[in-house]
């Protein structure tokens, strides 16, 4: 067997590679400030969600790279110590991507112990970043298995009795920039241990098996309420018959033309059986996303299916996902809401509801989770802090969330103003104070 040389170039692209995901790793997920801020409040925000995320996507990349690296390191040097030594260059590149990696794991996972809703958090599924769901869960496994560990307290004390050969031959060039890191990474670990080893894998254990009875049980209300949701959502209310909506073609498409991409539609159907289960007189919302052409204006690129005839991203029990107007608005009553933001920040907006899209639809009403979505929380994670705006989140059935009512007394606090009304207050679409009035009055009662 040849003994590869520092710069070998499977070795130093190797070792770059550790070294590009070393610095890749931003620390720990969220901040302990964040974490206190959220576990005041029972949630993230929608802001505090998205950097999570950005962050953790960060470090999963770094992770697969690292991950990659070691494999082809460890086929070339093998697993036992005497082929470590026959192979030290490609040895200590293997030892330099799993102490990062550990480190990395370490640190996640300390910080997500501290935090319940962080933990679900990294362990959901998050599809437009391509993250599947348990990733937490199976790097915290991955992170204690012992026989993995008891290799490495192997591998290290190897480098230790080799430190001065190794350091002397490094060289120049990227395997020796890593072999002069390589002892700041490793110090960075808490020393390994029988005791330690053992322990930790006893946490995870734990972990693991809280983890699937209260996934169990979840799984089995989820399904109530999916089957419960999907049968309330084709129900009518005794003494209505099927028939046309309120809604004609007419109307909507002079509703359309005053519509702005960014504005929120709330949508009433009279008959429907869901009515008697929701607080007020509005229960749905969806939001606006425009014709091409509009967006082509304002110079927003959304995915291939926001394409026209779609012109809205709504959330219904098929999921989350960009409509055409005569689905959305096959409905009996309608008001359109305009924030009060520029342009660039309702670019901001729209790009952000788009990475919704997909999404499964969320009959638990789980606002804490944005894996899957109701209606009314597309527009919640569009706009929440965007140009100032903030959305409360308030408790409704046991849950936090944001019913449409909630939505349009918050909008309305803001400066969202009223475009238009339709089939309200005796009209058909009304603009103006005449609208204003319209929809006050509805929401009355009068």
């Amino acid at each position: 067997m040849t003994t590869p040389h520092p710069d070998d170039p499977k070795v130093a692209r190797a070792a770059a590679a550790v070294l590009a995901a070393a610095d890749s790793f931003e620390g720990a997920p969220a901040s302990p400030e964040v974490l206190a801020a959220a576990g005041a409040r029972g949630y993230f925000t929608p802001g505090e969600d998205e950097r999570i995320r950005v962050r953790y996507r960060s470090f999963l990349a770094g992770r697969a790279a690292l991950l990659e690296a070691l494999a082809s390191m460890e086929e070339s040097c093998g697993s036992k110590e005497n082929q470590w030594l026959e192979r030290l260059p490609s040895f200590v590149v293997a030892l330099a991507a799993a102490t990062v990696l550990l480190r990395g794991a370490r640190e996640t996972i300390e910080t997500a112990l501290t935090s319940r809703l962080l933990r679900k958090k990294l362990d959901e599924a998050d599809p437009c970043r391509g993250i599947p769901r348990k990733t937490f869960t199976l790097i915290y496994r991955a992170a204690t298995r012992p026989r993995r560990l008891l290799q490495f307290h192997d591998a290290l004390a190897l480098y230790r009795a080799h430190h001065d050969e190794i350091h002397a031959g490094a060289g120049t060039g990227r395997y020796g920039e890593l072999v002069d890191r390589l002892d700041g990474w490793i110090a960075a670990i808490p020393p390994l241990s029988g005791s330690k080893i053992f322990s930790d894998r006893v946490r995870y254990r734990w972990f693991s098996f809280r983890r699937r009875h209260h996934s169990a049980w979840k799984r089995a209300v989820f399904g109530v309420f999916e089957d419960a949701g999907c049968r309330i959502a084709d129900l009518r209310q005794p003494g209505h018959r099927p028939g046309p909506k309120k809604v004609t073609a007419e109307l909507r498409e002079a509703a359309l033309k005053l519509a702005r991409p960014g504005d929120v539609f709330i949508t009433r159907h009279d008959d429907a059986l869901s009515n008697l289960f929701l607080p007020g007189f509005w229960p749905h919302a969806a939001f606006h996303v425009g014709s091409e052409a509009q967006r082509r204006e304002m110079g927003i690129e959304l995915p291939a299916e926001a394409g026209d005839p779609a012109c809205f991203l709504e959330a219904k029990k098929d999921g989350v996902r960009f409509r055409p107007a005569g689905e959305t608005l096959a409905v009996d009553r309608f008001v359109i809401l305009r924030p009060p933001l520029e342009p660039a920040a309702i670019a901001g907006a729209l790009e952000r509801a788009a990475r919704h899209a997909g999404k499964l639809y969320d009959f638990v009403f789980d606002f804490r989770k944005s894996d899957r979505l109701v209606c009314t929380e597309v527009v919640y994670r569009a706009y929440h802090g965007e140009g100032g705006l903030e959305f409360r989140l308030i408790e409704s059935g046991g849950r936090l969330c944001l019913p449409a009512e909630a939505l349009i007394d918050q909008a309305l606090e803001q400066g969202f103003r009223i475009v238009a009304t339709a089939n309200l207050g005796g009209g058909g679409l009304l603009t103006g104070a005449a609208a204003e009035t319209a929809l006050h009055g509805a929401r009355a009662g009068l």
